[in-house]
């Protein structure tokens, strides 16, 4: 692992941790960080399981941030903005090499903000 890798991760981890109150912290280590609703999923498939709301991992080649409401929700693909997509790979997952401008994790931070409004206004936190 990159030795920068740390220091990307300890800039996004706080992007999702804001909101660690109303979620449930589910990973919580130097590689990873992951939050999950309290409550059980409306959907069948997750088995009365709480569905991930995100996460951000170290991985070999960059450190992904995952936004699992984005993947969920059109009016949120939407609003990402157009230098945060092009950190996109698929639909909930930006990836990041280096530490991000803090312009780019303010948009981060937005649009996790949107994203917890959408999940707490269904009721799904």
């Amino acid at each position: 692992m990159p030795a920068e890798f740390t220091d990307v991760f300890a800039t996004l981890k706080p992007v999702l941790a804001k909101h660690a109150r109303r979620l449930a912290v589910k990973t919580d280590t130097a590689t990873k960080y992951a939050v999950v609703g309290k409550t059980a999923s409306p959907f069948p498939q997750h088995k009365g399981q709480p569905m991930e709301f995100g996460s951000v991992v170290v991985g070999k080649a960059y450190v992904s941030f995952h936004l699992m409401p984005i993947y969920m929700s059109e009016p949120l693909q939407k609003s990402i903005p157009a230098e945060l997509k092009k950190r996109m790979q698929g639909k909930s997952c930006f990836n990041f090499k280096s530490v991000p401008e803090p312009e780019l994790v303010a948009e981060l931070g937005r649009l996790t903000d949107a994203a917890f409004k959408s999940w707490d206004e269904k009721k799904w936190l």
